[in-house]
């Protein structure tokens, strides 16, 4: 094994560990080292069980050494969004209102990874309640970007790409909303995988604000390590061969509904895009498209009345919450019952109009986001290409499949000239998960291996 431990990757270390080369022990010294180092400019994870990885590692060490590891996730360290539980850890979900909250129980994903002999670090950050789009909040304050410090990792899963992107661990376990796995892998340069809604099975976790649009996903340096991940989150619900990756039919989608994309990224996509057809798909280019306008329409009703709900369960949340939860909450207080149905049933409608359109094309490829990393302590990129914005003007690409239900992965392409990564998004028909990873490894191969930041 060539480099520092903390750059291998999960299949590297089980391989190594398979050999005799090295052993979780060592790496999770590597790993703890690291996060030592850097932690503290990037504030990726807030809250760390040393104790408890090192009796992990010390237990794997051991069943490697004896010829009974568990598998393909066996001695390799985690870290674990902050919304998902983690039995003695905190999980403040961002918040004032969760300051003091430790669970006393794994969540579903996490006890899955233990089973399988992960070793679980520690916490990442997210921003409150996990509904923006970036990273910052009243308890721990913001993440930064590894890539430019003076940058957002963008969100909810900012402190998870933060860490991943840094070799703080190779793999992270977050949740997607509306893109929270994808848009901060993008920012990141990393590979986010948001499955088929149902795929990963979740209880004994925060109130589900989001209702089950929100799913829990892998974040990774390799299309590999994210199939060995949902190989243990999805259980019997994950295929247990990959299909091949022949040609597809694959729709190029420049701009949703003409909103603005930053051109670096269009040309970024565009050229991902031309490579694909590379590899023998046939790939149709259309400059716009309106199908996906109903989610960032109807989001917004989901959203506030998610976190209108959750505020109605705390009376005394008063003084407890950031200005921009209330204003959500607020924001939904004079809508209806019938709203909800009304977004409920627009959501319906479109997944009659895009399984067919996935009667004509295999898969649609995206950018991933519209803007590049914009300013710690900025909520959003006010302009993107030199057109005013709103708050989730950057974020327009993402929230359509989790209302479909659909998988998408986030996959990098070319950065920016000054170095902001750039990231395009796959997805495919509801179901089609192992499938629409078998094609992003197919990519994966022709592309060049990831760098790593300098921080």
């Amino acid at each position: 094994m060539s480099g520092p431990l903390w750059r291998r990757s999960a299949a590297d270390l089980v391989a190594a560990y398979a050999a005799g080369e090295t052993t979780p022990d060592a790496i999770l010294a590597a790993v703890l080292g690291r996060l030592d180092a850097v932690n503290g400019a990037i504030n990726a994870v807030i809250a760390l069980d040393r104790e408890g990885a090192t009796a992990a590692a010390a237990a794997s060490t051991a069943r490697w050494r004896a010829g009974r590891a568990l598998g393909p996730m066996d001695g390799v360290p985690w870290t674990i969004k902050d919304n998902i539980l983690v039995k003695d850890l905190p999980a403040v979900w961002g918040s004032p209102l969760f300051a003091d909250h430790v669970p006393t129980r794994d969540e579903s994903p996490v006890a899955r990874l233990r089973a399988a002999g992960a070793i679980i670090l520690g916490k990442t950050n997210v921003p409150e309640f996990t509904v923006q789009g970036f990273t910052d909040n009243a308890v721990f304050g913001p993440t930064r970007n590894p890539w430019n410090l003076a940058t957002t990792p963008g969100g909810s899963s900012g402190g998870a790409v933060a860490a991943v992107a840094s070799g703080i661990g190779p793999l992270a376990l977050c949740t997607d909303g509306g893109g929270s796995i994808r848009r901060p892998a993008a920012h990141a340069g990393l590979i986010g995988f948001k499955p088929s809604t149902g795929m990963i099975e979740r209880s004994h976790g925060f109130p589900e604000i989001l209702h089950d649009f929100e799913v829990a996903g892998p974040i990774g340096r390799t299309v590999a390590d994210i199939d060995s991940a949902m190989a243990i989150l999805g259980g019997a619900s994950w295929p247990a061969s990959a299909p091949e990756a022949g040609p597809k039919r694959i729709l190029h989608i420049r701009s949703f509904a003409g909103a603005p994309v930053d051109p670096e990224i269009s040309a970024s996509v565009a050229a991902a895009a031309a490579r694909f057809s590379e590899l023998g798909h046939q790939v149709e280019t259309i400059d716009a498209f309106d199908l996906a306008e109903f989610a960032n329409d109807v989001w917004p009703v989901i959203s506030r009345a998610g976190v209108a709900w959750l505020l109605d369960q705390y009376p005394d949340h008063a003084g407890r919450v950031g200005q921009a939860a209330l204003d959500m909450a607020a924001g939904v207080r004079d809508a209806s019952a019938t709203d909800y149905l009304g977004a409920l049933i627009a959501i319906g409608q479109a997944k009659q109009r895009f399984a067919e359109l996935f009667e004509g094309h295999d898969l649609m490829l995206t950018p991933a986001i519209a803007a590049l990393a914009w300013p710690i302590g900025a909520t959003h990129p006010p302009t993107i290409d030199g057109q005013p914005v709103g708050p989730r003007g950057h974020a327009v690409f993402t929230v359509f499949a989790n209302a479909l239900g659909i998988p998408a992965v986030t996959l990098p392409s070319a950065p920016a000239a000054a170095g902001s990564r750039i990231g395009f998004q796959l997805c495919g028909r509801r179901g089609s998960d192992r499938a629409l990873l078998a094609v992003a490894a197919a990519y994966e191969a022709i592309s060049p291996p990831l760098p790593w930041p300098e921080i």
